[in-house]
């Protein structure tokens, strides 16, 4: 009998041992990253209590309104990410709604910690402000009706001119069209609404869209929209965040790296299911793939 209660007692020290070891883990997480340079926004933002993220707020699936006028969407959970990261609570975060054109203005006079907004890097950009790793590879994709004889992508190149295809106006539209489709007509139009509208209506045989939005409609209503499975033009999508600052910098690139490729991966996974109606990706030991 006493040899039981040892036993019992040294699985309850055991068990105490092991949970302020984990607590003295973090703890020592939290201080091994306030070591970074005085100046860094890693330091500021730790001693603040919470992280301030420039983001959007009216483009599905990226960072809109749910029903209750909450910020949602992928933007919003990669800023969630951090928040987790950085105080092991994803709702330390204040997002701040902006425009696209404030997103560099409001990094560089510190308005914000870091930028969220499913910005296109470039090389341009990265000559006024840092960027991130990628979180996502943005491209051109075509959406198209469910119960059209062109719901394909195969049937759409089958059909040579007869193929009708909406995109966004720009200097580049046509031609970024005749890259996948040669021989189809291109209609281009005012606003990306009127490119769906287009094929709502059955004016065009398939919408030239981004690729997150064939996703994002697909899923949402598969009995109006399909993903015609072809995409091309591949962008890159990365936070922004104020130059010569490499603590920081490291830090949000180390933690996306986990959520994306790593262990702690749960918000991620959840939210490119809700968000793209995509399967998390396989996470297999062994040779890093990225």
């Amino acid at each position: 009998m006493r040899d039981v209660v040892e036993s019992k007692r040294n699985l309850i020290k055991g068990g105490l041992i092991g949970g302020l070891a984990l607590a003295a883990a973090a703890s020592s997480a939290r201080q091994a990253a306030a070591q970074s340079a005085p100046t860094s926004l890693l330091r500021t933002v730790l001693d603040r209590g919470k992280l301030i993220v420039g983001t959007g707020s009216t483009n599905a699936p990226w960072h809109f309104e749910d029903e209750k006028g909450q910020l949602v969407g992928m933007d919003i959970t990669m800023g969630r990410i951090l928040a987790k990261g950085l105080f092991d609570d994803d709702k330390k975060v204040e997002f701040v709604r902006q425009d696209a054109a404030q997103r560099i203005p409001n990094i560089n006079t510190g308005k914000v910690d870091i930028v969220i907004q499913f910005m296109t890097m470039s090389p341009a950009r990265a000559q006024l402000i840092a960027f991130s790793r990628p979180y996502y590879i943005e491209g051109i994709a075509l959406l198209t009706r469910p119960d059209s004889e062109k719901k394909t992508f195969d049937s759409l190149l089958k059909a040579g001119s007869s193929t009708r295809v909406s995109i966004l106006q720009n200097v580049d539209a046509e031609a970024s069209v005749k890259k996948v489709l040669p021989q189809a007509n291109v209609m281009q139009l005012d606003s990306q609404a009127n490119v769906i509208l287009a094929l709502d209506s059955k004016r065009v045989d398939a919408a030239a869209v981004d690729l997150s939005t064939v996703w994002w409609l697909a899923k949402r209503h598969p009995d109006k929209y399909a993903d015609a499975g072809k995409s091309w033009n591949s962008m890159l999508y990365g936070a922004g965040m104020r130059q010569g600052d490499p603590d920081w910098v490291r830090f949000v690139d180390t933690t996306f790296g986990i959520a994306i490729y790593g262990h702690q991966n749960e918000i991620y996974d959840a939210a490119i299911n809700d968000y793209f109606g995509l399967k998390p990706p396989v996470r297999e030991p062994g040779l890093p793939r990225f």
